[in-house]
């Protein structure tokens, strides 16, 4: 009787987590057709959780091209780095596929600050240049937060986990190029310093100054520079 109950209370559990990793893993639902190339445009009286399908019949060959890739970034900027997110919005033909692509474009010492992708993983390839890339892991289950990095040369790919907090730099001489390959059509991007400092409504000083451990002083020169 002992036996059955384990047997019965592990076959539970595994089922359990198998629901469990099946959500965690999958953030975009799978298509249900060939394709679906979003409609942007006009607003609608109600929100999906992606976007309405254009008509099939309307549907070309030029939907599925995006143009412009190649462009360079404006890196005249206080990161010195422009990322460039192709996403369901700007690329409506990635509406159901679960993926995106993202350029990043980086001057001499250029930096693409911390942040975090709440609904994908990230896979970057360097194109030109040499960056120092990392992500920090979560706090569980020793209480540490690890940084795991690397010097990355052009044709060196890194992988970033979903919602971990990472980061590239430029560390050499000339201008830098990155590709990123994210699974979900609609990553999202949440900039650390943006969020904390520069957000709508402010976080109240109380909470920041406890945080981080400063005086006010401190919070409110960080916090004007996200007055522009």
């Amino acid at each position: 009787m002992k036996m059955v109950e384990i047997t019965a209370c592990c076959m539970g559990f595994v089922i359990i987590m198998s629901l469990s990793f099946n959500v965690v893993y999958a953030p975009d639902p799978p298509p249900l057709q060939d394709f679906c190339v979003g409609v942007v445009g006009p607003s609608f009286p109600v929100s999906v959780n992606g976007l309405f399908c254009k008509n099939p019949n309307n549907v070309t060959s030029d939907d599925f091209r995006f143009q412009g890739f190649n462009i360079p970034g404006n890196t005249s900027n206080r990161y010195g780095s422009e990322a460039v997110m192709t996403n369901v919005f700007r690329f409506p033909a990635l509406n159901t596929l679960g993926i995106a692509m993202g350029r990043v474009d980086y001057a001499p010492g250029g930096v693409n600050p911390l942040h975090f992708h709440p609904r994908a993983s990230e896979m970057q390839t360097v194109i030109q240049g040499t960056l120092f890339a990392g992500f920090i892991s979560n706090n569980s289950p020793d209480g540490i937060n690890r940084l795991y990095s690397s010097v990355l040369k052009e044709g060196d790919i890194f992988v970033f986990p979903q919602g971990l907090i990472h980061f590239q730099i430029n560390v050499g001489d000339t201008p830098a190029v990155a590709n990123s390959a994210f699974g979900s059509q609609n990553p999202g991007r949440v900039d650390i310093d943006q969020a904390v400092f520069g957000s709508t409504p402010v976080i109240p000083n109380d909470v920041l100054t406890r945080a981080f451990q400063v005086d006010e002083g401190i919070i409110q020169a960080l916090r004007s520079q996200f007055d522009d």
